[in-house]
């Protein structure tokens, strides 16, 4: 049997790995009364996810402006999409931990390439709004909802569709089905942009769900960037090229 003190970084590492902390580790700025942090899959490895633990630390100017020209910078709705559910920051984290470190859900970093360079929650990947607004048969439209998880499907007729409707209308089916894509497989998503008064994510969930993605497998983040830092939670500087290559503007 090991002696004692051999035991003890054994039994501070497995704390750690649940959020716990010993007393000589404890954080004084936590996420809830009892979890400092949490670990979440980033770029295939776990990293902690905590506030900044000095309190006389403030948010980045970047993110303490208060007003911008509306439009396109206009105060966003609660929800996007009737029939999609906004989270705050403590559903996020609830989403990494129990969606992303799962595989059974993406956090998406709707913003352009240009933003998201600079700064990123953790366990995000980056898929553009913009790509959202071409047609389902377009060939960003088919990588990026691969990545989701849904499937693209062949021919379908007009009486395959009207039956599959039928069916989920009368309670005998879902329908998760379009002409051009299957989503019965496709992940949840956690959706965000820069803040209450960025545009972009509510954009990209509107084309999501006019591209078939069943709604109750969309969620938004509508405090995004902005109240993500200024509630002092970490942010990571992605590493290697974009996912996707776009130009132009954004909010």
């Amino acid at each position: 049997m090991k002696p004692v003190k051999a035991l003890l970084p054994l039994l501070a590492g497995a704390a750690l790995s649940f959020g716990l902390q010993s007393p000589s580790l404890a954080l004084e700025v936590n996420l809830s009364p009892d979890k400092g942090f949490i670990k979440v899959l980033h770029e295939g490895k776990l990293m902690k996810v905590q506030r900044i633990q000095d309190q006389n630390h403030v948010v980045d100017p970047m993110w303490s402006k208060t007003s911008r020209k509306c439009p396109p910078f206009c105060i966003q709705p609660r929800v996007p999409v009737e029939g999609v559910e906004m989270a705050g920051e403590y559903e996020v984290l609830q989403f990494m931990e129990e969606m992303i470190n799962t595989e059974l859900g993406i956090l998406i970093d709707a913003r352009l390439p240009s933003w998201h360079k600079r700064g990123t929650i953790p366990g995000s990947i980056n898929i553009p709004f913009t790509i959202f607004d071409h047609e389902p048969t377009h060939p960003d439209v088919i990588r990026a909802l691969k990545m989701l998880g849904a499937e693209p499907r062949g021919e379908v007729g007009g009486l395959t569709r009207g039956i599959e409707s039928t069916m989920a209308t009368i309670g005998l089916g879902s329908d998760d089905k379009t002409t051009h894509w299957d989503f019965s497989r496709a992940k949840e998503l956690m959706l965000w942009c820069n803040g209450p008064w960025c545009g972009q994510s509510p954009r990209a969930i509107k084309n999501l769900v006019n591209l078939g993605y069943p709604k109750e497998k969309l969620h938004y983040y509508r405090g995004g960037m902005q109240n993500w830092s200024l509630l002092g939670l970490t942010t990571v500087v992605p590493e290697g090229k974009p996912l996707f290559e776009t130009s132009g503007g954004g909010e």
